[in-house]
């Protein structure tokens, strides 16, 4: 079955749209036509290095005080990012940003926010001494981890030699990378499985395409692969900064709250907003509806379970 593109593009979207390695590895898996397309397998990397990277991305001795660790605002067991607005620097104020998944990020063409790194490693080493987010900079975190046999040893193993900063930043970026998440219905669809999405959700789907979402959240990840500004007809959120790196929908359902200030506590608060400021639509209650239940196919699985929100009320 050929699956047509029923793109509308808002005239008027501004915004500077570069788009990048996201946008590239996406056009290998181009699917009879549609403007999203599935996730790719997750990269073969040594089981060794994976892992590493495992037990250093959840080591608290990356951080300036030893309290906290990667997972503690990116949770694997849930939704890969928190559910606060702003999650807590290593001064105890709050992160300027909302917390973004960490789930399939390395398909983005840059990271974070404002999209000021272009290579995973980069964004790694920026996190490791940014001193709001892990803060152990000028080798604490490597000095550390020297001091601990175990770990000098498992280093040795993969690197051949003794843990240094470029060894402690590529294991951690490789293990982001086996961080996909395969399963989701839509990619079933896309696949050829018409029973895997309902009438509902293959209608959500259409509009979706048609009221003209999909010019920004499309490809590999519904996303990632630009910059775009926010607020284009309606001010959304804050306004800094001016551009932001489109987000991936992909889990969109699990990732509550939205938006770069987090003001957006729901999905269908969401969706509205972004009718609103960025395609100057006010959603009629259906399309709002529809555009959900079709968010809501794009969740998949990690380590055979599906992704889902942290549970109400948790504060991590």
């Amino acid at each position: 079955m050929r699956r047509g593109l029923l793109v509308r593009t808002c005239a008027g979207l501004a915004g500077a749209a570069t788009l990048g390695v996201g946008a590239a590895l996406a056009a290998q898996w181009v699917v009879q036509d549609e403007p999203i397309t599935p996730l790719p397998p997750a990269p073969a990397i040594a089981p060794a290095k994976l892992a590493l990277g495992a037990l250093l991305f959840r080591d608290p001795r990356l951080s300036q005080r030893q309290t906290v660790s990667c997972n503690s605002c990116h949770d694997l067991g849930t939704n890969g990012a928190s559910n606060r607005n702003f999650d807590v620097a290593q001064n105890g104020g709050a992160l300027r940003m909302n917390t973004l998944t960490v789930f399939n990020a390395a398909l983005n063409y840059r990271f974070n926010w404002r999209g000021r790194r272009e290579t995973f490693e980069r964004f790694t080493a920026q996190v490791l001494d940014d001193p709001a987010l892990m803060g152990a900079a000028n080798g604490v975190a490597v000095a550390r981890l020297r001091r601990d046999p175990a770990m000098v040893a498992r280093f040795r193993a993969v690197y051949g030699r003794h843990i240094d900063e470029a060894a402690l930043v590529d294991a951690l970026a490789a293990y982001q990378r086996s961080l996909v998440t395969p399963g989701a219905r839509f990619d079933r669809w896309l696949a050829g499985d018409d029973r895997a999405l309902s009438a509902q959700e293959r209608r959500g789907y259409a509009r979706f395409k048609a009221l003209g979402c999909v010019s920004c959240h499309q490809g590999v990840n519904v996303g990632g692969n630009l910059m775009q500004r926010h607020g284009v007809f309606h001010p959304i959120g804050s306004a800094d900064p001016v551009l932001v790196r489109v987000p991936s929908l992909r889990n969109v359902a699990a990732t509550a709250p939205y938006f770069h200030d987090g003001s957006a506590p729901t999905l269908r608060h969401a969706v509205r907003a972004m009718g609103r400021a960025q395609l100057d639509l006010a959603l009629s209650p259906q399309d709002v509806d529809d555009i959900v239940a079709f968010l809501g196919t794009l969740t998949g699985t990690y380590q055979g379970r599906p992704i889902r929100p942290p549970a109400p009320g948790s504060r991590r």
